[in-house]
């Protein structure tokens, strides 16, 4: 009998400890907690169908995207060059220079889970297209219909 869950490559504990967020901007661990369930791995969800969602995510330099919850496989493509900071639910920051084209990918596996948010600590916009594969091992995260892209009129 195994005494520990055997997680994907990219799953992130969250610490239950609230000591470990300490060195956190004031109300950031607080977001994180009320972030938990967000499904919304983007500014704008542009397209859908069963298997596969496409988000934009756009961050002014200074601002950052709310706490998200990635659950299955996605992979994300950066459409700018700049400077971002990533808080993630261990408590961990991490820094990281960004620049266009460059993908990540990310697998998710039963019950696993990645929960952070970005910051644009740069002096340029952040521009991110992420693909999520809804056909993964994990139910896919509800998602509010504002954040669906509503094609204009005409």
């Amino acid at each position: 009998m195994k005494d520990h869950i055997e997680h994907g490559p990219h799953h992130i504990e969250t610490n239950t400890d609230p000591a470990a967020f300490a060195h956190w901007p004031p109300g950031l661990y607080e977001e994180m907690i009320a972030g938990h369930d967000n499904g919304c791995v983007g500014s704008l969800l542009v397209s859908e169908t069963d298997r596969v969602r496409v988000w934009h995510l756009h961050i002014p330099p200074g601002s950052r995207c709310g706490f998200h919850r990635h659950v299955n496989p996605y992979f994300w493509s950066c459409l700018t060059n700049g400077l971002a900071r990533n808080y993630f639910s261990s408590g961990q920051v991490r820094d990281g220079v960004h620049y266009v084209g460059e993908t990540k990918h990310y697998y998710y596996g039963p019950g696993d889970y990645m929960l952070h948010c970005v910051e644009n600590i740069g002096e340029t916009p952040l521009a991110f297209t992420t693909v999520e594969f809804l056909d993964g091992t994990n139910p896919a995260m509800s998602i509010p219909d504002h954040v669906r892209l509503v094609p204009p009129a005409g």
